[in-house]
């Protein structure tokens, strides 16, 4: 059977969508990551390994930044998120460099915890940035 080369791809920037609706593009994501805690079982007699036997599943926290731009969505949903605001199902998607689909996870009961607005300092010449930091309660790779 022959082996079927995969072709890496650069991912240029990533789309947040909440509930089919795109919130806009990003530059940088952090906490794509899930891990399994595992319970140390001592077998009595067994002096050769220790079972680990898998627990809960661990989600971290998702940071989105990007560049700031002329939309306020992502304030905006930030002060909806404190006044009572559902949780709500998010997905990020990874684009290439001709804006084509390379992978797409979905995020379940998702609501963001912290917005960080553009610092500003005229002794250097920076872009202006801001984040969003997302809570949520599992990933799917679609």
């Amino acid at each position: 059977m022959p082996v079927k080369e995969e072709i890496m791809t650069p991912a240029i920037w990533f789309e947040l969508t909440i509930q089919g609706h795109s919130i806009g593009y990003f530059n940088e994501v952090s906490g794509l990551n899930a891990e399994i805690d595992t319970l140390t079982y001592n077998e009595g007699g067994n002096n050769e390994f220790v079972h680990r036997l898998p627990t809960r599943v661990k989600y971290p926290n998702l940071v989105l930044k990007r560049g700031v731009t002329a939309s306020a969505d992502l304030e905006k949903w930030f002060q909806q998120s404190h006044i009572g605001a559902d949780r709500t199902s998010v997905t990020i998607t990874m684009l290439t460099e001709h804006g084509d689909r390379l992978r797409t996870w979905s995020f379940v009961n998702a609501f963001p915890i912290k917005w960080t607005g553009p610092s500003f300092n005229v002794q250097q010449n920076q872009l202006a940035t801001e984040a969003i930091e997302i809570s949520h309660d599992g990933i799917k790779a679609v």
